[in-house]
């Protein structure tokens, strides 16, 4: 592509050499420069693209985006000075790759909790109805039937609009994303066009990267504050920051909830294991999900599909036929009658929800045992208070290792245990293969046992290592479930 016509989508500040060149790739990573690249220069947490510039241009690049240049520059090479490389990087990956998101309807979902449920069963809803859709979510990547390895969340801006292209070439009507407060504040989904955006709600979470609750907020509000005027915005109205989400939106806004007034309203009739009975805008519907938090995932679902002009009693029809999403609430039965449930919940408010869930269903004499641990390398104040949770509300916990990463797991669970509720039942075990062993160990029949924290992911990463490890392989070969 020509130089000149990305750099017509983006604001410049200063020019020095010839960019009436043809640009064949864009990169921000040094080492993947190729020849006649365009260089985009980045300043990250960890490095500065800055500092690369000259590497760049030795590999090949024939320009070079920057917010500061190097003091000696090379004269066959085109230097272009920008306010921001992150937004210009977000807009020209959009420009370079055709502007997929605007050939399709763009969906996304942010917030702390339920973003991959509620894109996944919105991504499943339409397949139902019959169109060839996207799905970028933590867990995979989709492209119609065809399924891709998830690297991030949201990916990088080079990577997620060639993803979107390449659904365009494969005829997708919608992509449903979740979009990740990272990817607002690093502008990765600069230069897409979204038909609507979900908003599930706000809760502790990322504050290693935030610092403060309220800068988290304002990133994921900045996602509403860009929609255009065409989208729909539809928000959790029972989350107190719902409102605030939609204060500068130009948006249409709609709600969904099941305490307060919304323009979607679901209401639990009942709740079981296996699924639960909803009245959704005065129709009932049987679903295989549970526990309130899913009843809120599903009514963002419908919400959108009838936003985007779905038929509701289809879409409920659909809903019911539908199975929960890998890894968030999962079911795995004993011959004996023992459940286990593995579920990704590793934020406090996720963590409630997920035992909140099971003890309303749980009977009178069934044990909830909670297997819990948190991650190295991130939050360190929640440590305490997930500790807190688990202990408060199961009759025995097992504090054990999840992704100890560069730190010590002695002295995470260490920082877990300062939580710990006065006079509750708990043990420290930083094995977790035997930590669930112990917990299944500790199961009789009719009891709970919820392995919160990893869910889908089938790994460990322990120092810079990622090793091969499953919770739901780990309880099935201890019951010889194949």
């Amino acid at each position: 592509m020509n130089l000149n016509k990305l750099l017509s989508s983006i604001e410049i500040e200063k020019i020095y050499g010839n960019t009436e060149i043809e640009i064949e790739s864009i990169e921000f990573d040094s080492r993947k420069i190729k020849d006649n690249s365009l260089f985009v220069a980045l300043k990250g947490n960890e490095s500065d693209g800055h500092n690369y510039i000259d590497k760049a241009i030795k590999a090949g690049a024939t320009a070079v985006l920057a917010e500061q240049l190097p003091e000696v520059l090379d004269e066959s090479t085109a230097y272009i000075v920008t306010k921001d490389t992150h937004e210009s990087l977000g807009i020209m990956a959009s420009v370079f790759y055709g502007n997929p998101g605007s050939k399709m309807k763009l969906v996304g979902v942010t917030g702390t909790n339920g973003k991959t449920t509620t894109a996944t069963v919105l991504y499943e809803t339409f397949m139902e109805l019959g169109y060839n859709v996207g799905l970028i979510s933590t867990v995979v990547y989709k492209i119609g039937k065809k399924e891709f390895e998830s690297t991030h969340t949201t990916p990088d801006p080079l990577s997620l609009n060639l993803l979107l292209s390449k659904m365009v070439e494969e005829s997708c009507e919608y992509c449903f994303m979740e979009v990740s407060s990272h990817s607002i504040i690093q502008k990765r989904i600069s230069g897409l066009c979204f038909t609507g955006g979900i908003f599930t709600n706000i809760t502790h979470e990322h504050l290693d990267y935030h610092e403060t609750f309220a800068e988290y907020i304002k990133a994921k509000k900045i996602f509403f504050d860009e929609l255009p005027k065409r989208s729909f915005a539809l928000v959790n109205s029972d989350d107190k920051n719902g409102s605030v989400m939609v204060q500068n939106t130009r948006a249409r806004v709609f709600t969904y909830g099941l305490k307060n007034q919304s323009d979607f309203k679901v209401k639990i009739i009942e709740k079981m294991f296996d699924g639960m009975e909803l009245l959704i805008n005065n129709t009932e519907v049987w679903v295989k999900f549970t526990g309130g938090f899913n009843a809120y995932n599903l009514a963002a679902v419908y919400g959108t599909a009838v936003l985007l002009g779905a038929d509701e009693n289809e879409v409920l029809r659909i809903l019911s036929g539908l199975n929960s999403v890998s890894g968030r609430f999962e079911t795995i039965r004993s011959q004996n009658g023992i459940t286990a449930i593995v579920d990704y919940a590793h934020t406090p408010d996720a963590l409630e929800n997920v035992i909140s869930a099971i003890n309303e269903i749980r009977e009178s004499g069934q044990k909830l045992i909670t297997v819990i641990g948190c991650g190295g390398n991130r939050d360190t104040t929640k440590r305490p208070v997930m500790a807190g949770i688990a202990t408060e509300n199961s009759d025995i916990t097992i504090l054990t290792s999840d992704n100890p990463r560069m730190e010590d797991p002695k002295s995470i669970l260490s920082e877990m245990e300062k939580g710990v509720y006065s006079g509750s039942k708990y043990l420290i075990i930083e094995d977790r293969r035997e930590a669930i062993k112990t917990a299944t160990i500790l199961a009789n029949t009719g009891d709970v046992i919820l392995i919160a924290g990893k869910g889908h992911e089938d790994y460990q990463i322990i120092g810079k290592e990622k090793i091969h490890f499953d919770d739901r392989e780990e309880v099935k070969k201890i019951w010889n479930i194949e």
